[in-house]
């Protein structure tokens, strides 16, 4: 706890001014420890914080009590709040420090915490959340439309983010988190059991492949990329631009005839097999000679392409990509889902996959049914948002973070496609290409942000920054 309190106090005088009102309301517990030694530590700092207390009569944790009495000893003025009449006036300039509850919450915040939490957020102060927001659970599945929840502007969550960070509902709540490390022992943290993981820069370096000088063309894998139809052949050119920028040696594209045109003029580096329609999608080509095959992007649903999917999908052997169109169409089929060859990669975003497995009542829920489906029937699934994840076929789940709200735009699904075909086609292991695949598609976003800034970006900013993000991973 006193490490927890210097790291707090580190952020603090890195990133607020000492002349601040700093409003510490504490709870009895440990998160109410934490508040207390901090606000001991900032007075030592020069701060001059104000310290509340809520006593709902439950008692003091034992570190908690130990915080108070050496407080206590520093001479700061502490006010203890039984009842709503004991609440203070928050000025807007305020700073309030949220210190009230912690993780392990087992159901929603009522009664007098829950007045006093109304009251916080009300009090258009920025709220500071230790750990966690209050209220908030960490990782049960408790109905956020009951109970009050703090909303913090920053949460300072310690060593390890939580899982309710990375859910969309919950984001109105978190605010901007930040980790803290704490020093916890590495024997601990690596007993810890968990299926739940964080992608970073350190854990996707050691996966990507070095070159060997003699290597040639046909090294990097042999990659057929079964997309787009009329009207909608810039899908096309995204994933397969962004499949070569991933590294792939050869990359055939299968397109309507009347897109063979588009595709060449666009990406002379490309080779074309050409269906017979000159719309759509009708025909398998023969696929003996690929390391890997995608397919999906702007295929659209007709009759005739969901017979060719189902020839895809029950003539294929090695591990597929699929996305967009060919989700749809699977979903639209669902018996289908058992014809994916196993190891392949599924990336829906929350609307596919709700279509494919069912409605989900939140983020939570479609996490969990997420790696259901992975287990289940042996597949990678990609559900793509702000924390991308990747479910394996063991059933653990890694969480992205890289990329940023300007991938919000048409085609940057596309990119991604392209980028995971790619890397199964050089000879990724499917979990390894999809968990350093989603995290190059979101570096080279970063990049791409970082350039035109969210707003500005496009979907072909991120394949044309690919090279700078595999330059950044590596080193």
């Amino acid at each position: 706890m006193e490490r927890a309190a210097k790291a707090l106090t580190r952020w603090f005088i890195e990133n607020i001014g000492k002349d601040s009102r700093i409003k510490i309301f504490a709870g009895t517990g440990n998160n109410g420890g934490d508040g207390l030694a901090l606000a001991r530590l900032l007075h030592e700092q020069g701060f001059v914080p104000e310290v509340y207390i809520l006593d709902i009569g439950s008692g003091y944790s034992d570190d908690a009590s130990l915080n108070l009495k050496r407080l206590e000893n520093v001479g700061i003025v502490l006010r203890t709040m039984a009842s709503a009449k004991d609440f203070p006036h928050i000025p807007p300039d305020s700073l309030v420090v949220d210190g009230l509850f912690g993780t392990g919450l087992s159901r929603p915040v009522t009664g007098l915490p829950a007045q006093l939490i109304d009251h916080l957020n009300s009090s258009d102060a920025d709220i500071v959340a230790i750990d966690i927001p209050s209220g908030l659970s960490g990782d049960n599945d408790l109905d956020i439309t009951e109970g009050s929840i703090i909303r913090a502007k920053y949460t300072l969550t310690f060593q390890f983010p939580k899982l309710a960070f990375f859910f969309t509902e919950n984001e109105k709540f978190v605010g901007t988190w930040e980790v803290l490390p704490i020093g916890l022992h590495e024997k601990f943290i690596n007993e810890v059991e968990t299926g739940y993981y964080m992608t970073d820069n350190e854990l996707v370096r050691p996966l990507m492949k070095t070159r060997d000088r003699f290597s040639h063309k046909g090294t990097f894998g042999r990659c057929l990329l079964i997309s787009g139809s009329y009207g909608r052949m810039g899908a096309a050119v995204l994933a397969a631009t962004a499949c070569l920028r991933t590294g792939t040696g050869l990359l055939t594209v299968h397109v309507p005839s009347r897109g063979c045109e588009i595709l060449q003029t666009c990406l002379p580096e490309a080779m074309t097999s050409i269906d017979s329609s000159g719309t759509l999608w009708t025909e398998v080509p023969s696929v003996d000679n690929f390391d890997a095959i995608g397919a999906g992007p702007a295929i659209g649903t007709l009759e005739q392409t969901q017979q060719a999917l189902y020839k895809l999908l029950e003539t294929s052997t090695g591990p597929l990509v699929l996305d967009a169109d060919a989700l749809n169409i699977i979903s639209m089929n669902r018996q289908w889902i058992s014809l994916i060859p196993e190891d392949s990669i599924i990336t829906p975003h929350p609307g596919e996959f709700d279509r494919l497995a069912g409605q989900h009542k939140n983020s939570h829920d479609r996490l969990i049914s997420q790696i259901d489906l992975a287990k289940k029937n042996r597949l990678v699934v990609v559900l793509k948002g702000a924390h991308t994840s990747v479910a394996t076929p063991e059933g653990t789940c890694w969480f992205n973070s890289s990329g940023n709200p300007g991938m919000a735009t048409a085609g940057a699904g596309d990119v991604l496609t392209g980028i995971l075909l790619s890397l199964l086609g050089q000879g990724y292991e499917p979990v390894d290409a999809a968990v350093a695949g989603v995290y190059l598609h979101g570096v080279a976003g970063d990049i791409a942000s970082s350039e035109y800034s969210p707003e500005a970006m496009i979907a072909g900013d991120i394949c044309q920054n690919l090279g700078k993000a595999f330059k950044l991973i590596n080193q």
